[in-house]
């Protein structure tokens, strides 16, 4: 067990975690829906007492590109209907207190150090929170899907995971630990610190790779089918892929890109649509949005979304901003007010 995992459960169960990023603190029940509904979905919240007694909400949220690491707590026993998270999926670990959860025909009970939850999109769900605090994780659906694709051979479609993991298995541990420490990096940057792009980008895939490997889904078998064909022509499309992302700011060119990954213009094009279930450009547009969303995401008060859209190669702003609606559910104008606020 790593030194950040020793030091998270060392600490009180009560101790609030990542306190210098909060977005939410209430003890009125149609507040806190209201509030952690806009950062997560529209919920309905209900507490097991008519009367709410000894509720509270905390919802403390730091946000990276294309994901956040959260703390949130509730006071009382909370029922939680989410439906369908649509958007997003989340990884829950449980610090204190429990969780029923039932998402789709599953039902189990989160527990600190032994079972947390793997919510996904497409599956709904309901919970029940007693004087419950939990450290989660929020993955856009989009990257979870594309990677899916990626790794499995197929078009990009929808995942849906094993709503249970394990915190004794191997992955389990593996998935706690590195939710621990994303969360104490967040603590140790604050909300004015800054990864690089080499540092998120790493932290990226190992969460990808904690998800996508470690953790039971639809695609898991295909996966590990597709694996004994990967080190074929998809070392050359990753090779493509990470030259398109260092690159993601400037003119597309596909001949450049054809040099850098060492195979011929149709061969790349028929490599990322099968591969990876984009075309080129579609690839490149939904690393543009990721890195537009980032600088929304923790920008300052005097940022201009139209220099930093033209910044990233976006020359037409209204199809922008529909794309980005699309993919985050919120404008870019959204996005930049909630950091201000």
């Amino acid at each position: 067990m790593s030194a950040a995992v020793l030091e998270m459960s060392a600490r009180t169960p009560a101790a609030e975690r990542l306190a210098d990023f909060a977005r939410v603190t209430t003890d009125d029940v149609d507040e806190a829906a209201d509030q952690i509904g806009r950062i997560f979905c529209p919920h309905d919240l209900r507490p097991a007492r008519l009367r709410a007694s000894g509720f509270s909400a905390r919802h403390n949220c730091a946000g990276f590109d294309g994901f956040s690491i959260n703390y949130v707590a509730y006071g009382g026993s909370v029922g939680i209907d989410p439906g369908c998270l649509e958007r997003f999926f989340l990884v829950q670990v449980p610090l204190a207190g429990s969780a029923y959860i039932r998402a789709g025909t599953t039902e189990l009970e989160a527990v600190p150090g032994r079972t947390a939850s793997l919510l996904s999109p497409t599956i709904p769900t309901r919970m029940m929170w007693r004087d419950c605090a939990q450290a989660i994780l929020l993955f856009d659906r989009r990257m979870v899907e594309q990677r899916a694709a990626a790794l499995s051979g197929r078009v990009s479609g929808t995942v849906e995971f094993d709503p249970m993991i394990d915190l004794d298995a191997p992955a389990g541990r593996a998935l706690r630990t590195s939710l621990a420490e994303l969360m104490m990096l967040a603590e140790r940057l604050g909300p004015s610190g800054r990864l690089s792009a080499v540092a998120m980008a790493d932290w990226r895939e190992l969460l990808l790779d904690r998800l996508l490997n470690g953790q039971r889904h639809g695609l898991s078998d295909a996966i590990q089918t597709f694996s004994g064909q990967a080190e074929r022509l998809p070392r050359a499309l990753r090779t493509a892929r990470d030259h398109l992302a260092d690159n993601a700011g400037e003119p597309l060119d596909l001949a450049q890109l054809a040099c850098a990954s060492g195979i011929g213009i149709r061969a790349l094009q028929l490599g990322f649509r099968r591969h990876f279930g984009l075309s080129i450009s579609q690839m490149l547009l939904d690393m543009r949005l990721a890195e537009l969303h980032g600088r929304l995401a923790q920008g300052s008060p005097d940022a201009s979304i139209t220099d930093i859209a033209f910044d990233l190669g976006f020359t037409h702003l209204g199809r922008m901003a529909g794309a980005y609606r699309e993919k985050f559910g919120e404008t870019p104008s959204a996005t930049l007010r909630r950091r201000m606020s």
